[in-house]
């Protein structure tokens, strides 16, 4: 900030100016930023890679007209082309493929990735802002559709329509009133039982008043939202997992997966849940130990799980330890 002045001198009767004026900082170095994207009339395109799937029906209208878009449909960068690693400055990417920080290291000239998708855990966020690449996501994709579906499949589990479904397509008959009951058991009422929610996102929140309507109990834990989100849902917060896993019937797993709780669900919080039990995963397939769900199912610990996701995919259900159990 320096001052200018304002007046007339006496001696030569000219015009000073007296005015505060503000100096703009400079801008800080930002060494780990990449250059800017060429673009305009003279410089090409750029180039923007979808790197996993070949979906981009809806991204495809509005980037024709400003970039080369680039479909790889790769499981890995070992399988990128090599003009993509060195010319690509944005990149679309689903959950097939991962990102660790070598893999980030590879593209030359990258600045910004666009996960299609709420969560982020198939990319080193940290080594990516280290790179100087921005990461973002969708928030709001697929909120609607992931609740439908775990309703779904939660209704399947509480009255067993995917096991009568099957019965009747191996042309099983049932001729009285024992073989109708002995086909139904295990299935149980909904309403009354208590739905424990683990994550009250956008996600999770549809799913709870979804059940609501269904006549459930819904309790959910969430350490990262604000007192009073119950209030406004009619819900009822616990404020510990172990409070969820002892008071739920049925448990909806809607978390994101990070390095604190990957295998939330394991050996010691199984033994937290009410015998016989429901468990319901949609969100991350390493939010659970496969091995230990599979003991508890043997066991009977648990009465049934429905798993949209597996920590490893696609899964084999003939490999590994579970596949004995």
């Amino acid at each position: 900030m320096h001052w200018r002045f304002s007046g007339f001198c006496p001696k030569t009767d000219q015009k000073l100016v007296l005015q505060k004026q503000f100096m703009m900082p400079k801008r800080p170095r930002m060494e780990n930023l990449r250059g800017p994207i060429a673009n305009g009339p003279i410089q090409t395109r750029p180039l923007v890679a979808l790197l996993d799937g070949r979906d981009c029906s809806i991204e495809m209208p509005i980037l024709k007209d400003v970039a080369t878009v680039a479909f790889c449909d790769a499981q890995s960068t070992s399988e990128i082309h090599e003009k993509v690693l060195n010319e690509a400055v944005g990149a679309l990417m689903w959950h097939t493929i991962i990102l660790t920080k070598e893999d980030l290291e590879k593209f030359k000239t990258l600045r910004i990735i666009v996960r299609i998708g709420s969560g982020v855990d198939n990319i080193d966020v940290k080594a990516a802002g280290e790179l100087g690449i921005a990461v973002c996501n969708v928030p709001g994709y697929g909120v609607e559709e992931v609740a439908d579906t775990t309703l779904c499949l939660i209704l399947n589990l509480y009255r067993r329509t995917y096991w009568l479904a099957n019965m009747v397509r191996e042309g099983k008959k049932f001729t009285g009133p024992e073989q109708v009951r002995e086909a139904a058991t295990g299935c149980a009422r909904i309403r009354g039982d208590t739905l424990g929610i683990v994550g009250l996102g956008r996600i999770g929140s549809a799913v709870a008043l979804r059940a609501k309507a269904f006549g459930f109990t819904v309790i959910f834990y969430d350490p990262y939202l604000p007192d009073g989100i119950e209030k406004s849902l009619g819900l009822t917060r616990v404020y510990t997992l172990q409070d969820l896993l002892f008071q739920s019937d049925c448990v909806s797993l809607h978390c994101t997966l990070n390095e604190h709780n990957h295998h939330l669900i394991n050996e010691y919080t199984i033994k937290q849940m009410r015998p016989g039990a429901f468990l319901v995963n949609t969100a991350r397939g390493g939010l659970v130990d496969d091995d230990a769900l599979a003991a508890a199912l043997k066991q009977g610990r648990i009465r049934a799980a429905a798993l949209d996701v597996h920590e490893n995919e696609p899964y084999n259900v003939f490999q590994g330890q579970s596949a004995n159990q």
